[in-house]
């Protein structure tokens, strides 16, 4: 069984910066993504970001495009990926769950191993 450990969850003031890591618990050359979720009290869980396991190439959702930034560790036998979120907003609070998916499409009914939750909030 693959265990995803997220960390780097905390609160923040409106503005501010905040870095999530995602490991998992062993390395497998079968993922196609990686991608970070979220969901907010009262919502249901959306998608925020996903990366490539294969080529690098990312995607992120309207709301975050240009202060969030995925990545991922290049180190070898490592399945790692971050998200880097700047400029951040109130609306930004939630619990960002990190995922992974062995088949070609990043959408939150497709991924296949889940974390538990790192709970991201952001006031003054």
């Amino acid at each position: 069984q693959l265990h995803l450990v997220e960390s780097g969850g905390g609160l923040v003031q409106p503005g501010g910066s905040l870095r999530l890591s995602c490991a998992a618990s062993r390395f497998s050359e079968n993922f196609w993504y990686m991608g970070w979720f979220r969901q907010a009290p009262g919502k249901e869980r959306e998608g925020v970001s996903c990366i490539s396991s294969r080529d690098g190439s990312t995607n992120y959702a309207d709301s975050v495009k240009g202060r969030f930034t995925i990545s991922r560790d290049n180190a070898k036998n490592t399945n790692t990926v971050y998200l880097q979120m700047n400029s951040l907003k109130p609306e930004d609070t939630a619990v960002y769950y990190c995922a992974t998916a062995l088949r070609r499409l990043c959408a939150r009914a497709n991924m296949d191993y889940w974390g538990k939750g790192a709970l991201v909030t952001v006031s003054s």
